[in-house]
């Protein structure tokens, strides 16, 4: 007799039985797939239309943003030409009254230029010097027939100071804008920027608007007239980001907004992105419209986002979808129902025992009286008896004394309920080995059923599966090695707190640790006295905090503390003082006293945030502003935290994509001999070829490399662009001179850096005694043997070593003595003040008499004067290299200066 499931699989869904039920699903489902697409099309159709109108109303806001912009610039034009005199306090009470900061956003300032001929620029210089301006100079320096100088600029802010003197008349872009407004008399705006103003650090795009100053109060109708009568311009510079931040995040905040200098979307002429590029291949809509002003055309470009997509989106055609499949589906098995219905058939008699004999779990079967008269085969596994000895079974002597009572209940139920189910019972059951086991089970009294005559009692074994699953339970909630909870339970337990904060209005603050240090015990010391380290260390943090409170770790050398409820800051503050303290307790592994220190960084709930996962992520920025600031201290989270991780991100993205395309060159600044008056080598330099800021010199992105992890890669790049040009060299006739590559103390302790160095000259064919390896003096403090183990292998290849800032902080004096170093670099900062500075020459002599007593060759850098190289040259300096003789040139320059070198070298 086939049971229910053979039925449902070999019959049920036959198309000749189920031909009715099909029908009905194939139905559903069309009108279903129908009504769907139809409000599918409307809800798009809604949002488009309301993407169009936020595109439209930006367009005109950015537009009258612009005139209200110039409105101000006319009114600054004005007093110029009226007054006949303007006092820079006159200018900075004008400027403090139209208030920019308040009423006009992005303008970084409101300057004015004067005119000034050529004749009368040292009389200017020396008048703005007069009325404070102590530094005032105009650049760039060079003779020109008229000049434009930066004279007024309001708020004369920090950032604002540096446009001062700027003869914006010598930039092509400034000067196409400043001819446009002198020859119309209309304002002029420049095309896309940076401002002299910028910081590295937050560089934005920016533009300008000029409007002129002609003399008297008329505006001649002649060109000539006008360019003759022109007194200078009034002028405003402004910041794209902070002019439009404001207006997207009112009209569009959800929409992807770009403007480009011009009317083509190129990447040069991005004035302003809402989202970085982000999103360029996830939206829905978009719109494209020209904005003109000042003589030039912007182009405002539009898109969705997901976030766009998210808010405009509807239900309804979800709920159609669902509901139809729903119908569909019920419609489907209420037919099957009826079809399985005719299908069924009886069970036969011996179904029960076929399924007793061969169940894993106990089934006995008990007379009226309680006696055994049946026992499963699975008798013998579990409790460890034969059914075949069912006379031998004491059913009461097996059952627990306390449960036996409940049991005798549940029979005596189950003869007065014949042929009902009772509620599970649970009883401990003692095997023939004497062990409990923990069993549950239910009686059903099956009295008249043939071949059965009795109560059935179904037991199943709860042993080994309780504990499983006490096994499971603590390694999916707890830490192996430590005890403590995990990440899993941790997120569980913040996640209550969070909730109850929220219902109670009490404080709770999260905890983040980091272990300063340890990574050092774990590799000298091995990895079983740095789980020893974690085991105390986990017990010293349970030992900081109360029995509410929970510790965690994360893994690694990571610990989280939640302290569950806390009166405010200063009391947070002193349990982080507390865990300081007490991890600086120092212990003896493997014969050592070894200690460590921990950064600990600290989230507020609710007052940061009440959301768990923010929570962790401000906790971990605060721990890593607590390493930045020396370590073995904690530091709670600010929002300026977040923002500079945010901006810390997309410059590493930066960085990466700049080295994925290649952005990277490589510039050489020639070494001079003092002696012999000759080139005998180069020094490498690297620079970022950015699309926007230009060559950026390597002291600009250095430290960003090295926090990114960039750097190794940085390092091999520059190597192997340093070999190749040494072959370029030697094709040129320049056989002899050694090319120097700076690396950081990152690069050199590195394990794979000598791999790296081997691989690269033996992939270029470069002699390695062409190279330098010039390193940082404070790499000397490092580990001896690691350093003789570096050192040594690249002497050994030939290479020459050089230390390079040579006394301008610690040194090892030994590692002096002892490492294979062929040179040192004296420190520019000694050079600079050579000789006006009696300190600085002390120094610079100090430097160069130990160098030799070292028996090292002593190399100068930044030789600016020739004061400094004749002061070097009496010292005993070997070498030098600055902007006195050449500055870092590139590739085709540097082979042009050596062939210049080698003929003056010729004739003399």
């Amino acid at each position: 007799m086939m049971n229910n499931k053979d039925v449902s699989r070999r019959q049920l869904f036959r198309f000749r039985n189920a031909r009715l039920a099909w029908v009905l699903l194939l139905v559903g489902l069309v009108v279903t797939a129908g009504l769907w697409h139809f409000t599918t099309r409307l809800v798009t159709d809604r949002t488009r239309a309301s993407f169009e109108t936020q595109s439209l109303q930006l367009k005109t806001a950015v537009e009258q943003r612009l005139l209200n912009y110039e409105q101000v610039l006319a009114g600054s034009a004005a007093l110029f030409a009226l007054a006949e005199y303007v006092s820079r306090e006159d200018w900075r009470l004008y400027v403090g009254r139209v208030d920019i900061d308040r009423y006009y956003p992005g303008i970084q300032g409101i300057g004015y230029i004067p005119r000034v001929t050529a004749a009368g620029i040292s009389a200017h210089v020396e008048k703005l010097r007069a009325e404070g301006l102590k530094d005032y100079l105009v650049s760039p320096l060079g003779e020109r027939s008229e000049y434009f100088p930066v004279t007024f600029l309001e708020p004369a802010t920090q950032r604002n100071q540096r446009a001062f003197g700027f003869d914006a008349f010598g930039d092509a872009v400034h000067r196409l804008a400043m001819e446009r407004a002198r020859d119309t008399g209309n304002p002029a705006m420049t095309g896309k920027v940076v401002l002299v103003q910028e910081n590295v650090d937050d560089e934005q795009a920016g533009f300008l608007m000029y409007l002129p100053v002609y003399q008297g109060s008329q505006i001649s109708g002649d060109l000539t007239e006008r360019r003759n009568s022109l007194e200078g311009f009034v002028f405003s510079a402004f910041r794209m980001n902070n002019l439009v931040d404001g207006i997207v995040g009112l009209i569009a905040p959800f929409l992807d907004v770009r403007i480009y200098d011009g009317v083509e979307v190129e990447r040069s002429g991005l004035m302003y992105g809402s989202n970085l590029g982000s999103l360029d291949d996830q939206y829905t809509f978009e719109m494209s419209q020209e904005l003109q002003h000042g003589g030039r055309s912007w182009l405002l470009q539009t898109r969705s986002t997901p976030a766009f997509d998210y808010l405009a989106s509807d239900s309804r055609p979800l709920i159609v979808m669902v509901a139809g499949l729903v119908v569909s589906f019920l419609l489907f098995a209420f037919a099957l129902s009826l079809i399985r219905a005719r299908l069924l058939a009886q069970a036969s008699e011996g179904r029960y025992r076929a399924i007793t004999e061969g169940a894993s779990n106990l089934t006995l079967v008990l007379g009226r009286d309680g006696a055994p008269v049946y026992a499963s085969p699975s008798s013998e596994p579990i409790l460890g008896f034969s059914p075949d000895r069912l006379q031998e079974l004491d059913l009461e002597s097996m059952v627990h004394g306390d449960d036996w009572p409940q049991l005798q209940a549940s029979f005596e139920q189950a003869l007065e309920s014949p042929g009902r189910r009772l509620p599970v019972i649970h009883a401990r059951v003692r095997d023939l080995g004497g062990e409990w086991r923990d069993m549950e089970g239910s009686l059903a009294a099956m009295l008249d059923e043939p071949g059965v005559h009795g109560v059935v009692l179904s037991l199943r074994d709860l042993t080994e599966l309780k504990a499983a699953q006490a096994q499971l339970h603590r390694l999916a909630f707890y830490d192996p090695l430590t005890g403590l909870a995990n990440r899993q339970l941790f997120r569980d337990r913040l996640a209550h707190t969070v909730r109850r904060s929220r219902r109670t209005g009490e404080a709770a603050a999260l905890m983040f640790l980091d272990l300063d240090g340890f990574k050092r015990i774990n590799d000298t010391l091995g990895h079983d006295a740095g789980d020893t380290l974690l085991q105390h260390i986990s017990r010293w943090l349970t030992g900081c905090v109360r029995e509410e409170d929970s510790v965690a770790r994360f893994g690694g050398d990571e610990f989280v503390v939640l302290l569950s409820s806390v009166a405010g800051p200063e009391a947070v503050a002193g349990v982080a003082e507390t865990i300081l303290r007490r991890l600086r307790h120092r212990i003896r592994l493997n014969e050592h006293d070894v200690g460590v220190t921990v950064s600990i960084g600290i989230a507020m709930v609710p007052t940061d945030s009440e959301d768990p996962g923010v929570l962790m992520k401000y906790a971990d920025l605060a721990m890593y502003q607590a390493k930045e600031r020396g370590r073995n201290n904690f530091q709670f989270f600010t929002p300026v935290m977040n923002i500079q991780a945010a901006k810390r991100l997309l410059q590493h993205e930066e960085l990466a994509e700049a080295m994925e395309a290649g952005r990277f060159v490589l510039h050489y600044q020639p070494k001079f001999d003092i002696r012999e008056d000759r080139v005998v080598g180069v020094e490498a330099f690297l620079r970022w070829q950015h699309p926007v800021k230009g060559l950026v010199p390597a002291q600009q992105f250095i430290a960003l490399a090295e926090e990114s992890g960039l750097i190794v890669g940085l390092g091999e790049m520059a190597l192997r662009q340093a070999c190749i040009q040494i072959q370029a060299l030697e094709r040129a006739g320049f056989e002899a001179l050694r090319v120097a590559v700076n690396f950081s103390i990152r690069q050199l302790i590195d394990p794979l850096f000598l791999d790296m160095f081997r691989r690269v000259i033996t992939e270029t064919g470069v002699a390695p005694d062409r190279l330098e390896v010039e390193m940082p003096a404070a790499l000397l403090s490092r580990d001896p043997q690691m350093l003789q183990e570096v050192l040594g292998a690249l002497h050994d290849l030939g290479v020459w070593l050089v230390v390079d800032d040579f006394g301008s902080g610690a040194c090892s004096m030994v590692a002096l003595q002892q490492l294979p170093l062929d040179a040192v670099k004296i420190d520019h900062c000694f050079i600079r003040d050579i000789p006006y500075n009696s300190s600085a020459t002390d120094v610079a002599s100090a430097v160069i008499a130990l160098a030799h007593k070292l028996h090292l060759t002593v190399i100068a850098e930044g030789v600016e004067t020739t004061h400094q190289l004749n002061f070097l040259r009496a010292a005993g300096c070997s070498q030098f290299q600055g902007n006195l003789f050449s500055y870092p040139l590139d590739e085709d320059a540097l082979i042009g200066f050596l062939v210049r070198q080698y003929e003056r070298a010729l004739i003399s």
